[in-house]
């Protein structure tokens, strides 16, 4: 039989006990000891594996546990380092799940997430120690708060250095550190309004666990972006980032081609072309990196769709664009209409922390929205959408950019590409009335009518805006990957007062500059004229 799919799964203990399928990516192990940072973060998207790794660490390197069937068979039990199974002692957490809509609310789901190792070294340690000694003191009174939902913000602020010295001082050892997803509370405070009453609490509950605490060996954190030093990590200067575009770490999240090729082949699928231009795109440092949510997904359901939804950002990156300036929006644009872009990023700072251009770029690429694809001089690099999957999230980013309806744009596009004209002019005359409400109408500005569409139908269709063909520049150029399927579909705008006499120029203006010079089966010739909140179109189906 085959090893059961672990779809959702996180924790490595119940993968490698249950039988569960498991790609071995234990060698990272080796190359977090060789390092040896003191303090290192790890950014990489929602659902690539972080939590699951943090996980195999935490299981190798606990003392308190015994994993050598855990680890049997696996790559680093054949390294000089398998000597170090369950050598230290662990705290592992994880703020994965740390959400509330008030600063004070936060605070109570940052201590919910500490009680579970507060009562998991309580039952290690109290039949062994004198709870009165002044290693333990502390931590028995926080303990006895945190069951009572009682702690105030000075000891929540040192609660978890007080957990590195109680269990230090028991074990004779220094304590690895482990911290999952630590930029959680910060995003949802960021989210809700409370960031700033919020994150001088926060940052002195890590700072004081992570700068100069005695009591700690290593910590290792994951996350979506850095948090800048000069905010809630003021002073702390040990701090190693390894971002998308460092080699080290580069594949251990996520799968590699050849990982997903030999679990697609283990339950009888292929790497095809369309599998690749579904779910591949990810550059890691250069290395093509599949998410490995969607590809489990694939390979339980079957079926190509979109299972990749990055709900914990998703909210930030729409506010953000929404309130982005002209600058970046220009970029954006192009973006969306050619598939990719050259800009300055900056993939090391927190866009809740310094919100420009840069770091909100850096917000898409950390967040898996965006791939580099080239690296110049400086922060000025190349990005591009990944793949299909992606496209389809950026069908509801641009949704809400154009503070338009999404379900609406599906239906237009739907009526656009099976030729149901009558309807589409209904559908896009009320979208326009949307639009126009909301920005002031500039020459080329009903483009971004079409920025959703440019997203939804890339996997179907080859999008091309004022891009020479025949004698001219058409507006917009759909060319069908398919055109036995869907017809080519040719777009020119105009504007002005006459509707009925612009929209037929539109239409005219496509034949006389021959603008399906380079298309060859059905196509659709459509003039559309706006005066602000009106249009009118015209249009034409032809075979070349």
């Amino acid at each position: 039989m085959k090893k059961k799919i672990p779809v959702g799964m996180d924790s490595f203990e119940d993968i490698r006990s249950n039988g569960f399928c498991y790609v071995d990516k234990t060698k990272m192990i080796v190359d977090f000891i060789s390092l040896q940072n003191k303090v290192s973060l790890i950014t990489r998207p929602r659902r690539f594996g972080k939590t699951l790794n943090m996980s195999m660490l935490s299981e190798f390197f606990d003392i308190t546990k015994n994993s050598n069937e855990l680890f049997a068979g696996l790559e680093i039990m054949n390294s000089e380092y398998a000597n170090r199974l369950n050598s230290v002692p662990v705290i592992s957490l994880t703020f994965k799940n740390c959400s509330a809509s008030t600063a004070e609310g936060m605070k109570h789901s940052l201590a919910d997430s500490l009680i579970m190792e507060y009562m998991r070294y309580d039952d290690l340690l109290s039949p062994f120690v004198d709870k009165e000694h002044n290693d333990y003191f502390h931590f028995f009174k926080i303990l006895t708060l945190l069951k009572k939902g009682e702690l105030p913000d000075n000891l929540l602020e040192s609660s978890l250095m007080i957990l590195t010295r109680a269990v230090s001082s028991f074990y004779n050892k220094k304590v690895l550190l482990l911290i999952d997803e630590y930029d959680q509370p910060l995003i949802k405070a960021h989210e809700k309004g409370f960031r700033d009453s919020f994150s001088s609490l926060y940052g002195n509950f890590l700072s004081q666990s992570l700068k100069g605490n005695p009591y700690l060996e290593q910590a290792l954190l994951t996350g979506i972006q850095r948090v800048v030093k000069e905010s809630i990590f003021s002073g702390l200067n040990n701090f190693i980032v390894y971002t998308v575009m460092d080699e080290m770490y580069a594949s251990y999240f996520g799968l590699t081609t050849q990982e997903t090729s030999e679990v697609l082949e283990y339950y009888d699928l292929e790497l095809t072309e369309d599998v690749k231009k579904y779910y591949n795109g990810y550059l890691f440092s250069g290395l093509e990196i599949y998410n490995p949510w969607s590809i489990l997904n694939y390979i339980m359901k079957k079926h190509l769709r979109a299972y990749w939804i990055n709900t914990s950002t998703n909210a930030l990156i729409k506010d953000s664009i929404a309130k982005a300036d002209k600058d970046f929006l220009e970029d954006f644009e192009e973006l969306i209409l050619d598939g990719e872009v050259e800009v300055s990023a900056n993939l090391e700072t927190s866009f809740i922390e310094l919100a420009d251009k840069n770091s909100l770029w850096g917000l898409l690429v950390n967040s898996g929205y965006l791939t580099v694809t080239k690296e110049y001089l400086g922060n000025y690099i190349r990005l591009r959408i990944p793949n299909m999957e992606v496209k389809e999230e950026f069908r509801q980013i641009v949704a809400s950019y154009t503070r338009l309806n999404e379900n609406r744009l599906n239906e237009m596009f739907n009526c656009l590409f099976n030729a149901k004209m009558d309807k589409f002019l209904k559908v896009y005359q009320k979208l326009v009335y949307d639009y126009v409400s909301v920005y002031d109408i500039k020459e080329n500005g009903y483009h971004m009518l079409f920025l959703g569409m440019a997203i939804s139908v890339s996997g179907f269709y080859d999008i091309s805006s004022n891009i020479e063909s025949g004698d001219g520049r058409p507006d917009i150029v759909l060319k069908s990957l398919q055109p036995e399927v869907r017809p080519h579909i040719i777009i020119e705008f105009k504007q002005g007062e006459n509707l009925e006499k612009l929209k037929s120029e539109a239409l005219e203006q496509i034949f006389d500059k021959n603008y399906f010079a380079k298309l060859s089966g059905e196509v659709l010739c459509v003039g559309i004229a706006h005066n602000k909140k009106n249009c009118e179109l015209a249009y034409k189906e032809i075979m070349v």
